[in-house]
């Protein structure tokens, strides 16, 4: 017995006839504009989403923020880990402290948040970038209230606590300025 073969294929004229193919996207709902304004090219881009859609649309200056706070806060826990006299000193102008314990661990938490503020720097997540600058400044606003409550206390003014505290209350101002702006919902154009 001989094997039988196919019939020929047979092109459908219907595919290449632009009129068919314009009323096959049509009955698909692909080719106009959606609701938003959004043309899409196909029935799984329409399903799916546009990925552009979801892209954040960065504030200018916010990676390098990013990057400044990244090496701050990782500089400070470094120093403190290993010199932890001569940061106590540098801050309060006093030399004698009478344990290095407690700074000591507060460089290791730096260096906690430092690690999540490196990890922040490569993400393009709006949460997690939102979380990271909201940590910041929320650390920040501690910093800034224990040194005010640690000088009140002491009744004495130093140099570097001033600095301190001015410095802390403009990376409040910057870590809140581009938490707000990260998390506006872009204009619709």
């Amino acid at each position: 017995m001989a094997a039988k073969q196919p019939p020929p294929l047979m092109k459908k004229h219907s595919q290449t006839d632009l009129v068919s193919r314009l009323k096959t996207r049509k009955i698909l709902g692909v080719g106009g504009e959606d609701d938003d304004g959004e043309v899409h090219r196909s029935k799984i881009s329409q399903v799916l989403g546009n990925e552009i859609k979801f892209a954040v649309r960065e504030p200018l200056g916010l990676r390098v923020w990013q990057l400044v706070s990244a090496v701050m806060f990782s500089g400070v826990a470094i120093m403190a880990l290993a010199f932890p006299d001569q940061l106590y000193d540098a801050i309060f102008d006093e030399e004698s402290v009478s344990s290095k314990t407690p700074i000591r661990l507060y460089g290791g938490a730096l260096l906690s948040i430092s690690l999540i503020m490196w990890n922040a720097l490569y993400t393009a997540e709006k949460v997690i970038i939102r979380w990271t600058l909201l940590t910041e400044a929320c650390y920040f606003a501690v910093q800034f209230l224990v040194t005010t409550v640690s000088l009140v206390e002491s009744s004495r003014i130093a140099t570097g606590a001033v600095l301190l505290l001015v410095s802390r209350a403009l990376f409040i101002l910057i870590s809140i300025y581009y938490y707000y702006q990260v998390g506006r919902r872009p204009k619709k154009v």
